[in-house]
């Protein structure tokens, strides 16, 4: 088994084209249950809006099938490798109102573009420390009349019926790296306290989904974000190689044959 990573990300599950792959799937796993949300904020032709941490983009094509020609979908993200080509595959598919911009949300500097009709963030205060200061923001950069859609996991909620013999182990690790590494596994459920922290107040509305899947489908997702974990876990002597081994296969193979 061979590790990959990038040096200098901040992000903890790293920049390879491994996880840029993974990040694909995971955004479109996510497609329903932002269209969800989206079509109770119902954005309207001509709006101008924001998807902050935008990663592969997929929420940004919702958003401007929405928002359509006259409209304007901005995405800003740390990785500008990543975002660029977003936009890029976006436009050859014919929305020409999508653009990127290169930002860090957690600086002081204003989000550019602002402000805007719709701000959209999804898995963005899961993984900064920073995460109040980082809401102020985005609600900073709604206009008047606007809309603030935020969307993150629990990780806490995450597990299989019948368990299996992995779940504790696989739980623990991922619970324990993310937050080591700062995150907070629990972003999704305490999402309406961030708010009033952030002086937003509480949220006119949420939405609470959890997702049942087979788990033959579910193990190709897990087995990405342990392996895109993994560099970050070694490098914080949280596991060895040794360890990484028996995080995954063969015990993959088997809970998937299980699970058929």
């Amino acid at each position: 088994m061979s590790i990959e990573t990038e040096a200098g990300s901040t992000y903890v599950l790293g920049t390879t084209q491994r996880e840029y792959e993974r990040v694909r799937r995971q955004a479109e796993v996510w497609q329903r249950a932002a269209e969800r949300v989206l079509d109770r904020v119902d954005p309207a032709p001509g709006s101008r809006c924001l998807d902050a941490g935008c990663g592969p983009g997929v929420t940004m094509r919702q958003l401007a099938q929405r928002v359509g020609p006259r409209g304007r979908v901005v995405g800003i993200d740390v990785d500008e490798a990543l975002g660029a080509d977003s936009v890029a595959r976006l436009r050859d598919e014919g929305h020409g109102q999508c653009e990127f911009r290169a930002h860090d949300l957690r600086s002081d500097t204003g989000i550019p573009g602002a402000p805007y009709d719709l701000v959209y963030a999804r898995l963005v205060l899961f993984h900064l420390p920073e995460r109040v200061a980082v809401l102020g923001r985005l609600w900073d950069a709604v206009a008047p009349g606007g809309h603030l859609v935020v969307q993150d996991y629990d990780l806490a909620a995450v597990g299989s019926v019948p368990r299996m013999p992995l779940d504790e182990q696989l739980a623990g690790f991922v619970a324990g790296a993310f937050t080591a590494a700062g995150c907070e596994v629990r972003a999704g459920a305490l999402l309406p306290r961030l708010f009033e922290q952030a002086g937003v107040g509480l949220p006119d509305a949420t939405d609470v989904a959890g997702r049942l899947d087979r788990l033959v489908d579910a193990v190709p997702m897990l087995e990405g974000v342990v392996r895109s974990l993994l560099p970050a876990a070694i490098g914080q002597g949280m596991v060895t190689e040794s360890d990484a081994h028996a995080l995954l296969a063969p015990e993959w193979a088997v809970v998937a044959r299980r699970a058929e």
